[in-house]
Parts: structure tokens; sequence; C-alpha cells
């Protein structure tokens, strides 16, 4: 864990910066101490750089909140959309820059203005939005957000990880048998009714993400039981499989 002073220093984030990151719901704190301090652990960092990946790419905050929040988020998805978006605006300062460079040797004779459109960045950049943010479940999932408080929507996440824990007791039964077809079941239910609408499609996204290896599968290994996440990924591909 890292203090938020620890966390400024190492990333060159301003400790004002991060706590108004907190007063909005952007970077909240893994934990705080009992002296009252906040403290970030490694998944607060890798979505601390998240935002500011975004950032440098000229994403709002409150925009860039929503997009992490998604229930649709895919991190390797994100960085693949990040890269391709820093290559256009890499590719639009070099063209300024041959611009520049071609007034300075004609003594600003150059009349071109191709080089300052930045229709292809700004399509890109909407295309980026529309695939976090604009879906009915992510609507759905706002609205009932809406009047939690922070401590509610730690708690129901806190459930939620007590209903995948159920998978890690099925470890050495069969992913595709009954016993995980209920427990997948009761992830779908808990989601729908506290989260958003989980559709088949839905829920089979969220069983990839689970067993994809990244700071998902790391969070409900460590809260449910090495193995949880991989398991409960095959159940419900398996279930789902079963529905579409």
């Amino acid at each position: 864990m890292m203090t938020v002073h620890e966390v400024s220093r190492r990333t060159g984030v301003s400790v004002r910066a991060l706590h108004h990151y907190d007063s909005i719901g952007l970077l909240p704190p893994s934990a705080v101490s009992e002296a009252g301090y906040r403290l970030y652990d490694d998944g607060a960092l890798e979505r601390l750089q998240q935002i500011l990946l975004f950032r440098e790419l000229k994403f709002p905050l409150k925009e860039i909140r929503r997009i992490l929040d998604s229930p649709h988020f895919d991190r390797g998805r994100a960085l693949e959309q990040q890269i391709r978006l820093l290559e256009l605006q890499r590719e639009h300062i070099d063209n300024l820059i041959a611009l520049a460079k071609g007034v300075q040797k004609t003594g600003g004779k150059t009349m071109g203005f191709a080089a300052f459109d930045t229709q292809k960045i700004d399509e890109y950049r909407q295309q980026a939005r529309k695939t976090w943010g604009d879906t009915p479940a992510w609507q759905e999932y706002e609205e009932k957000r809406g009047g939690r408080a922070k401590a509610e929507e730690q708690q129901l996440g806190d459930e939620l990880m007590e209903v995948l824990r159920r998978f890690h007791g099925l470890l050495d039964k069969p992913a595709d048998g009954p016993d995980a077809r209920q427990a997948v079941q009761a992830v779908q239910a808990y989601i729908t009714e506290h989260f958003y609408t989980c559709t088949p499609q839905i829920l089979r996204g969220l069983g990839q993400m689970y067993g994809a290896g990244g700071s998902m599968t790391e969070n409900i290994d460590a809260a449910c039981g090495a193995g949880t996440a991989e398991y409960a990924a095959r159940a419900i591909e398996a279930y789902t499989a079963k529905l579409t």
C-alpha cells in the first residue's frame, strides 16, 4: 500500500489532483488507515495509469470515470484504442512540424492547411466513447447507482464477491455441471438485481474478463481463493454456450 504522497511522488500527479479524483469517484483509495490516510494498492495504480492515458487523449474526467466503470470495460481493448489514438496524434504532430519547417524554409509562403485537420482523431475518439458508454446496460447501471452512497457501492461489491466465492467450493466439480450452472445463475441474478440486466451476451463477456488474467482475475482470486476466477470463467462459458 502507498500513501497519497507516495503515489504523488511516484506518478507526478499532484496530491490535490488525487484528492479530487477521490472526491468525484474516479480514483477512490483502496483503503483508509486508522489515522485517516488514503492508501493505494497496485490495482489503484493500474486504474490511475488508465486515467492518465485517457487524459493525454483529451477525455474529460467525467467521461473517463464512465468508461472505466462501464460493465463492458476491457483493459486490453482500451489499450489498443489508446495506442491507435496516440499514433493518430503523433501523425498529426508530425504533419504540423513538417508544415512549420516548410513555412520556415519558404519564408512564410507555404499556404497548406491540411496539417490542421483533426477529423480522423475526432472520429476515432468518438468511436472509443461509444464503445464504453453508449449502451443500455450502462444507462441502467447509472440509474441504479445514482442514489447510492460510496459505502453502499462497496458493500454491493463485497456481496458480489461472496456470490463468486461459491465457485471456489466447486473447483473439483465439472464446470458444466448442475452445481456450476446454479452458481452462474446466482451471479447473473445478483448483477441483474443490483447493477444492470445481465443478458447472456453480457454474462459471457464478464466471464471472459474474469479469466483473462488481469486485475479482475487477481481481485477475484484474492477475495475468493486461488483458481476461482478461472473456474468461474469456464462455468460461465459452458452455461452461456447453451443459450446462444
